[in-house]
């Protein structure tokens, strides 16, 4: 089992950037894919970005490519999200997850406890 506390979520200017950091316990989590979602209110869990577990290849939602960077740090068990030239549309409630990877969110076992993020125009 693993543990994810996600945080770097929070208030900005559209056009702005945020680095969300997801935070992991359990010594296999590097073994894991890592996935970000997003939620706004009214809508559907949607895919952001994942990372696979072995090398690192990433793959990101066609709403989100060339804005979006995602990443990891072995040493320190964590994964990266950094969002640049955020859009009003960015605005939702972002969740990491760990699991099998993939767009599909059934595919994650072990999820964050999500940071909001708000692009206010």
């Amino acid at each position: 089992q693993v543990q994810l506390v996600d945080s770097g979520g929070g208030l900005v200017q559209a056009g702005g950037s945020l680095r969300l950091s997801c935070a992991a316990s359990g010594r296999t989590f590097r073994s894991y894919a890592m996935g970000w979602f997003r939620q706004a209110p009214g809508k559907e869990r949607e895919f952001v970005a994942a990372i696979s577990g072995g090398l690192g290849a990433a793959v990101y939602a066609d709403s989100v490519k060339g804005r979006f960077n995602i990443s990891r740090d072995n040493a320190k068990n964590t994964r990266y999200l950094k969002m640049n030239s955020l859009k009003t549309e960015d605005t939702a409630v972002y969740y990491c997850a760990a699991g099998r990877g993939g767009t599909y969110y059934r595919r994650y076992d072990n999820w964050g406890q999500g940071t909001q993020v708000t692009a206010a125009s």
